[in-house]
């Protein structure tokens, strides 16, 4: 009887792990193949938000005659940056083409075919942004054509062809176990991206697949909880999971042959079924020795097993029976060694973890003790002077007092700048954009910036010409020069400063030079920390902050570019750079800063003020009327908006904080308000956050944003980039009219 309940037991646990093994198992597959098909859908989205992100920039700016070469010089730029773009039209308001640009065609200016009644301009101008339906360029070549409209109704259209063949690489790369294989498929079921490339150039169907119309009848209604069973389109039965293209409506399978599917569930139960089998042997002769051999080493495992429960893992089971008790009772004793091992090994990462945390919070408390010992030296100078101010001093002494108090309040500003680009580059909220670009032009912005600093100090700065050409972010290497160069400037007394490159293999060594006091070997390494300076007791501390090196290590460990740096103490310091080289190709090399004359635009003009800080209200209402503007400022929208009744003035400009009360954002307040006005009001943001998601939803929705705190000068000039559009289009008008 004890044999026949045991045996029953056996079955009915065997049936049901092979049963829940089955389960599990279609679980995980779900979930791997829902995973990749959602992956290779959001990178898709992603390469279609990248091609609309760069016609975003497109539409930044009316079409006229005077605008072509802009319109020319953003096209190319365009093209440039994505690949995926083969063909790319401006359209007027009108819907008349007025420029286009192609990879394999010239350029066509002025042709003025209508696209008045075209689906893209249509849809574009009625929903901003339109996204049409695939076709194949000479039944073979994928293709679809994105749509933009302008900010404005009347700076027209923008209509590009994209290539859909780039998404061939989102899908190559995705592996769906050994056999398996993922594409996609547009809103008519047509093969736009497989593996194999020539189903695609086939313009292959894939409507008739049973996967594809079950997962066409389950849309609406979301993804199922279960693979879609189906054929591919060799004919092999396959499990299947797709995820939705957003807006295009796309979807993406990634199928798995059942054979490779259920493998590892057949041999589970092969496998099962043989333990089976030789548990139930072995119950039948359990049963005869049970009464003479189970009691005293079942009793002796019951013991050890509680001890070591108990936590008393240095204990062992000693059973001598010979039999599978005695095996049994010997992995007991390899589980208690083991975890005895493990615990230690626990303790000894624990403790290695603590002492991690402890240096990386001491490390902290290092930084913010410096930031804040620099921060407060400024902060009591102009304590100290505004002090000074309320004894009503003459009007020479009142000047050198405010004059001390800008340049504290430079100082804090230069430090508050270098911590936003630490901190910026510690969250990962720097991205980089790789371009093929002249080492000459940066060369010329560095002489351009550096050039009377240096007579100034009366340094020697010569510039190497190079025609090299570089791989990399030209912004952020910029950076890494400057950085590099201003340091150089700053620390050398006599002599000069030489920068140029070097030839090495495939990459080049960009390289600045110094005659300076040189740097001790000892404190290579210490000088690319926080907050650092080298001990020079006769130096005056206000000559740098001690981030300068640290941005440069942290944007060339982002950009993958070695630094290295060589001193002789007494003679001077090289730090070098090492950059990818590219092609070099003809290119114009203009000066970065070119005088010119600018209108005054600020004089007369209506500024609309939001932020929920009255100082900042008021300060910032103060420097605007200061240039000659009128100024509404308040809280919220709702205020001014009251405030503007009885204003004849239409407002020239709205300045918002990001960050308002309430929850509500700078971005929201500005819709509102060009809402209520009925009118498409320039406007830029200002924020004292440093999280890279506002700058993120700042440029999604075209608008500038400006880090607090601000320098009048940066404010002054993104007041005059707000305005200069509309100013030049006033005088335009203006110019047309005496005609």
């Amino acid at each position: 009887m004890f044999v026949a309940v045991v045996s029953l037991a056996l079955v009915i646990n065997g049936a049901s792990d092979i049963w829940f093994s089955y389960q599990a198992q279609k679980a995980l597959l779900f979930r791997i193949q829902r995973a990749q098909a959602k992956s290779a859908a959001d990178k898709i989205s992603q390469f279609l938000n990248e091609v609309t992100a760069g016609l975003a920039w497109e539409t930044q700016l009316s079409w006229s005659d005077s605008s072509l070469s802009e319109w020319q010089l953003d096209a190319v730029r365009l093209l440039h940056q994505v690949p995926a773009l083969s063909e790319i039209l401006q359209l007027d308001p009108t819907g008349q083409e007025q420029f286009r640009m192609s990879r394999e065609a010239p350029d066509v200016v002025g042709s003025h075919i209508d696209h008045s009644k075209d689906a893209a301009f249509v849809q574009a101008m009625a929903n901003k942004v339109y996204y049409g339906p695939v076709t194949f360029i000479d039944e073979s070549q994928p293709s679809m054509t994105i749509a933009m409209a302008g900010v404005r109704p009347e700076f027209g259209v923008i209509v590009a062809r994209v290539d859909l063949t780039f998404i061939w690489d989102v899908v190559s790369q995705i592996q769906v176990g050994k056999g398996g294989q993922a594409y996609v498929v547009d809103d008519a079921g047509r093969l736009i991206a497989h593996p194999d490339i020539s189903l695609v150039l086939r313009k292959t169907d894939m409507s008739r697949l049973a996967q594809v119309q079950a997962a066409r009848a389950t849309q609406s209604d979301g993804s199922p909880n279960e693979p879609l069973q189906g054929a591919d389109v060799m004919g092999r039965r396959v499990l299947s999971a797709y995820a939705e293209v957003t807006p295009p409506g796309w979807l993406v399978f990634a199928d798995l042959p059942l054979g490779e599917a259920y493998a590892p569930l057949y041999d589970s139960a092969s496998r099962s079924g043989i333990l089976l089998l030789a548990a139930l042997i072995l119950a039948l002769f359990a049963g005869l020795l049970l009464a003479r051999k189970m009691v005293v080493p079942i009793t002796a495992l019951h013991d050890g097993a509680a001890r070591l429960g108990s936590g008393d893992l240095a204990h062992r089971i000693s059973i001598k029976t010979g039999d599978e008790l005695e095996a049994l009772g010997s992995q007991f004793n390899t589980m208690a060694a083991r975890l005895q091992e493990f615990y230690a090994t626990l303790e000894a990462k624990v403790e290695e973890r603590t002492r991690q945390l402890e240096d990386a919070n001491l490390a902290k408390s290092r930084f913010l003790a410096a930031a804040s010992h620099d921060l407060r030296q400024p902060l009591h100078a102009i304590g100290l002077f505004v002090a000074q101010l309320h004894r009503r001093p003459r009007a020479p002494e009142r000047g050198q007092i405010v004059a001390r108090i800008e340049a504290a309040l430079a100082a804090m500003n230069e430090l508050f700048s270098a911590l936003l680009d630490i901190s910026k580059l510690d969250a990962g909220g720097t991205t980089v954009n790789v371009i093929d670009f002249p080492f000459a032009q940066l060369l010329v912005h560095a002489e351009t910036t550096f050039g009377e600093a240096a007579r100034q100090k009366g340094l020697s700065l010569r510039i190497v010409p190079s025609r090299a050409w570089m791989q990399s972010d030209f912004i952020l290497l910029e950076r890494i020069v400057f950085n590099l160069i201003s340091n150089a400037v700053r620390y050398t007394s006599h002599g000069g400063v030489l920068v140029g490159c070097r030839k090495r293999g495939n990459n080049l060594r960009v390289e600045v030079w110094d005659t300076g006091a040189g740097i001790p070997e000892d404190q290579h390494q210490k000088i690319f920390g926080e907050f650092y300076r080298l001990g020079e007791p006769d130096r005056d501390r206000r000559a740098g902050l001690g981030l300068g090196l640290a941005i440069v290590d942290r944007l060339c460990r982002l950009l993958d570019h070695p630094v290295e740096v060589r001193s002789v103490p007494g003679k001077g310091s090289v730090f070098a750079v090492t950059v990818p080289s590219a092609p070099a190709r003809a290119a114009n090399i203009e000066p970065r800063v070119r005088p010119r004359n600018e209108l005054s635009l600020s004089s007369g003009k209506l500024v609309l003020v939001i932020d929920d800080d009255p100082l900042v209200r008021e300060g910032m209402g103060g420097i605007l009327r200061s240039w000659g503007c009128h100024v509404i400022a308040g809280d919220t929208d709702s205020n001014v908006l009251k405030a503007l009744t009885g204003q004849e003035q239409a407002p020239d400009l709205i300045i918002s904080d990001y960050h308002l009360a309430d929850g509500a954002t700078g971005p929201e307040t500005i819709e509102r308000l060009r809402s209520a006005l009925s009118a498409q009001i320039p406007a830029f943001l200002i924020s004292g956050d440093t999280d890279s998601e506002p700058l993120r939803q700042a440029k999604a929705k075209g608008y500038y944003l400006l880090h607090k705190p601000v320098d009048p000068m940066a404010l002054r000039a993104m007041f005059n980039q707000a305005t200069r559009r509309v100013q030049a289009a006033i005088i335009h008008s203006e110019h047309t009219t005496k005609n």
